[in-house]
C-alpha cells in the first residue's frame, strides 16, 4: 500500500471520484493562471514531418540542428540531447537505416516500443509517475469492439516488424492491454498554433478526469507537460481537463468521448445543454428548415467536411459550429496552397464569434497598444472568476460572454495567432499587432508568462 505522501503532488492528491474512478483533487486554493504541476514525458516521439526543425530529444524548435551520424534522420540540439535520447533512439536508428523509405511505424507503435524499453531499463517509478504509474493505466479492454481489436493487432504486427531486433516482447495478450492503455492515455503535443509535433505519455496528467467545463488546461514546454488553472480552484475541488475539442454540441462531444474513452460526460454543460442552441444556430428564414433537415445537415457536416459550404450555409448561420469547422478546413487548404488572402478571409469569419466586445472597466487587463491602451478583456474569453466583483473593486464587468469555447481556449489563441501572422505577412501591421496581443493574453494564462512561445511572439512584434 502506498503511503499518503506518495499519493500527493504539491497541493494535489489522488482520490476516488464518485462515478469516475481515480481522480485528482485540490488540497489548497489555486488562482487563475497558476501552475498546479508539471510532468516530464515518460516517453515521447517527435512526428516524422517535424524532424530537422525540432530536436528529437527535447522537441526544441531551432535552426542548425545536428544529424544523427548513423541514420541521418534524427536531429538534436547538441551532444547532450543526443546522448540523453540514445536509449530510445537506438530502438529506431538501425531499423531506419535498414528500411529506408519503408520505415513507417505509427506514433502509437513508436510510443509503445519506447514504453517496453523503458519498463525494462527503469522498472522503478519515474518522475513522471508520482501519482499514477503507466502499469496502472486503464485499458478498457472489455469495451473494445472487433474493429478496435483488429487495429491493435495491426499495431502489434508493425511493432514486431520494425522493432524485432531490439525488444523483448511480452505475450500477445499483454501487448493488447498495453496498446489499449496507450490509446486511452496518450497525449498529442502541439505547438502554439496547435500544429502536431508528436505524441507522449504523461502518467500524472492522465490521472485527471474529463469535463466539458474544465478548470485547468494542459500545455507543453518541449516534452514537459504543464497544468494551469483557467479559473479559481478551491480546496477539495476535483481537477478537470478536457480530452476533446469543446467546439461541438453535447451529442457530438459525447459521441467522441464514447468512441475514444468509453464514457459519457455528465458535467453541467452536458446536463443542461445550455450552449447547444447557440452552437447550432439556424438561418432566420420565413420558412424555417424542419428538424429532420437540420439533423441531415449535421450528419452531412460531420461526415463529409470537404464538401460545399454553400449547401450548409442555406441552413446554418456562420456562427454554427459545423460551419466554423468547415471554414477551418477551408482555411487549412488555403494555407497549404499559400493563398494568404483566402486564409485570412476564412480566419476572420471563424474568429468573429469570439470577438464580441463590450465595455470593460478592469484596468488589470489593459495592455499597451499603439499610441495608448487597448482593453484585451473586452474582446477575449475570460473566466468568471478572473472577472469577479472582488477583482473589479466591487464594480463588476460589462462584457459579453464568449461563444462555444471556455475561457482561455488554446483553439481561440491559436486562431488569433494565425490571424496575426497573416496580417503581418500581408503588411497590415495594426491588425496584426492587435491579433497577436490577443493571442498573448490567453497564452500568458494557459502557457505561463515565461513560455518560449510567448517570447517568440513578442519578438515577432518587435521585429515588425
Amino acid at each position: 500500500m502506498r503511503s499518503e505522501a506518495a499519493a500527493q503532488l504539491g497541493g494535489l492528491e489522488m482520490f476516488v471520484s464518485a462515478g469516475k474512478g481515480r481522480g485528482l483533487r485540490a488540497r489548497r486554493r489555486f488562482a487563475v493562471g497558476e501552475l498546479l504541476f508539471s510532468c516530464p514525458a515518460y516517453v515521447a516521439v517527435l512526428t516524422v514531418s517535424e524532424r530537422g526543425s525540432h530536436c528529437d530529444g527535447c522537441f526544441a524548435r531551432k535552426e542548425g540542428l545536428s544529424k544523427c551520424g548513423r541514420c541521418k534522420q534524427a536531429f538534436y540540439c547538441n551532444v547532450e540531447c543526443q546522448k540523453e535520447d540514445w536509449p530510445m533512439h537506438k530502438l529506431e536508428c538501425a531499423s531506419m537505416c535498414t528500411f529506408g523509405q519503408n520505415w513507417h511505424p505509427s506514433e502509437t507503435v513508436r510510443l509503445t516500443a519506447r514504453i517496453l524499453a523503458k519498463q525494462k531499463t527503469h522498472p522503478e517509478r519515474t518522475q513522471s509517475e508520482k501519482l499514477l504509474a503507466v502499469k496502472e493505466f486503464e485499458s478498457h479492454l472489455d469495451k473494445l469492439d472487433n474493429e478496435k481489436r483488429e487495429l491493435i493487432q495491426n499495431d502489434i504486427a508493425a511493432l514486431h516488424h520494425f522493432y524485432s531486433k531490439h525488444l523483448d516482447y511480452p505475450d500477445n495478450a499483454a501487448l493488447v492491454v498495453l496498446f489499449a492503455q496507450v490509446n486511452c492515455n496518450g497525449f498529442t503535443i502541439e505547438d502554439e498554433e496547435l500544429s502536431h509535433l508528436g505524441s507522449a505519455i504523461f502518467p500524472d496528467v492522465a490521472l485527471m478526469n474529463h469535463s466539458c467545463c474544465p478548470n485547468v488546461i494542459v500545455t507543453y514546454k518541449g516534452t514537459l507537460a504543464e497544468v494551469r488553472a483557467v479559473r479559481e480552484i478551491e480546496p477539495g475541488e476535483e481537477i478537470f481537463s478536457s480530452y476533446i475539442d469543446l467546439l461541438y454540441p453535447t451529442e457530438d462531444r459525447n459521441d467522441r468521448l464514447r468512441d475514444s474513452y468509453f464514457f459519457s460526460c455528465d458535467c453541467r454543460e452536458c446536463t443542461t445543454k445550455e450552449k447547444d442552441k447557440e452552437k447550432l444556430e439556424i438561418c432566420k428564414l420565413n420558412d424555417p428548415p424542419s428538424a429532420e433537415t437540420v439533423k441531415d445537415m449535421i450528419r452531412y457536416a460531420r461526415n463529409i467536411c470537404e464538401l460545399s459550404l454553400d449547401k450548409m450555409g442555406a441552413v446554418f448561420e456562420d456562427s454554427n459550429v459545423y460551419m466554423l469547422h468547415m471554414m477551418y478546413q477551408a482555411m487549412g487548404v488555403c494555407l497549404y496552397v499559400q493563398d494568404w488572402e483566402g486564409a485570412l478571409c476564412y480566419g476572420q469569419k471563424i474568429i468573429r464569434p469570439y470577438r464580441r466586445a463590450s465595455k470593460c472597466i478592469c484596468s488589470q487587463y489593459f495592455v499597451q497598444g499603439n499610441g495608448g491602451k487597448a482593453c484585451v478583456a473586452a474582446s477575449l474569453p475570460q473566466s468568471p472568476s478572473a472577472l469577479s466583483l472582488q477583482q473589479h473593486g466591487g464594480q463588476g464587468c460589462r462584457r459579453a460572454e464568449p461563444k462555444h469555447y471556455p475561457s482561455y481556449s488554446l483553439n481561440v489563441a491559436s486562431m488569433w495567432l494565425k490571424l496575426g501572422r497573416l496580417y503581418m505577412a500581408l503588411k497590415n501591421r495594426t491588425a496584426g499587432v492587435k491579433a497577436l496581443k490577443r493571442a498573448i493574453a490567453i497564452m500568458e494564462v494557459a502557457h505561463g508568462k515565461d513560455h518560449p512561445y510567448i517570447s517568440e511572439i513578442k519578438k515577432e512584434l518587435e521585429d515588425h
